[in-house]
């Protein structure tokens, strides 16, 4: 088999109903995370050394979701013969985002690959706060009967309800992306496995690289994500501790909801309101290009 290009950080690379997967990637930046679901032992695996985590799933399953930050993953899969090929369903958020584009075009691909093993279905909203159609969409999934979910929630308390739903359903459910409110999975009486980024490290080291620019004192602004979204809420965490530390004053923080056009608007208004400004952070790239040309 040949090696697989891997370009985006989180990517759907195969689910397989009986199978035994065997992973070795030369390059320690590649991160892999192997999901055995058997019977009602579920055992989740990340190659290189992880901490051993067991919930429980009613189906025989096994999901490969490979965080890759640019390198070649080859994979190698031994798996017995079913009369029916698993449905895998892709929910991601935004696809006028790129990120996620990116992600689709990289499942696709890895199913067109190996399209005697699975079948992929993906779905994506319009907008990165149309929570309410992502919902409809995993509540279609269900209803359609997949096998397993591999979801980037575009809210991580509003959207676990629903979830829970295909997990009552016998629907193996895989969190990338944006993880899931704890308390309210604990809330649920639920667990589901995440796969993504330390995304408070992140943004830490981001602020300590500016910070190194700056100096004690200075006026900074956080350009926030969905503020309901884990992942929006930790980056800003991130930005506040390396601001904290190096002596800057937070002056302004808003959401620009993760679009261009909303970085845009608030970046502008910061700056109006606050002509001593001397930098922004913003929590991802379309946000930071708006931000660029205001």
């Amino acid at each position: 088999m040949q090696p697989i290009p891997t370009g985006s950080r989180q990517l759907l690379v195969a689910i397989d109903r009986i199978c035994q997967i065997d992973a070795y990637s030369p390059n320690a930046n590649v991160c892999v995370w192997i999901i055995s679901w058997k019977s009602l032992n579920t055992t989740i695996r990340k190659a290189g050394g992880y901490t051993m985590k067991r919930v429980a799933s009613r189906r025989l399953l096994a999901a490969v979701v490979l965080t890759a930050c640019s390198s070649f993953l080859p994979l190698s899969a031994v798996h017995a013969e079913t009369p029916e090929k698993p449905r895998i369903a892709l929910v991601m958020k935004s696809l006028a985002n790129e990120f996620f584009l990116t992600m689709e075009d990289g499942a696709k691909a890895y199913q067109k690959e190996h399209a005697d093993r699975f079948e992929l279905v993906s779905n994506g909203i319009k907008d990165e706060t149309d929570t309410s159609s992502q919902i409809r969409i995993v509540e279609q999934m269900i209803v359609s009967g997949v096998d397993a979910l591999v979801i980037a929630p575009a809210d991580s308390k509003a959207l676990v309800p629903v979830v829970k739903k295909a997990l009552d359903a016998g629907i193996v459910v895989v969190n990338i992306d944006n993880r899931f409110d704890p308390q309210v999975l604990q809330a649920k009486k639920i667990g589901v496995p995440f796969v993504g980024p330390d995304n408070r490290k992140g943004a830490r080291l981001v602020g300590e690289y500016l910070a190194k620019r700056l100096k004690a004192g200075d006026e900074v602004g956080i350009i926030e994500g969905v503020s309901t979204t884990t992942n929006a809420q930790q980056r800003t965490a991130g930005f506040r501790d390396a601001m904290d530390a190096a002596g800057m004053k937070i002056v302004s923080l808003q959401s620009g909801n993760w679009e261009i056009e909303k970085g845009n608007a608030v970046a502008s208004a910061m700056l109006n309101e606050h002509p001593d400004l001397k930098a922004l952070l913003a929590g991802n790239d379309s946000m930071a290009l708006g931000a660029v040309s205001a």
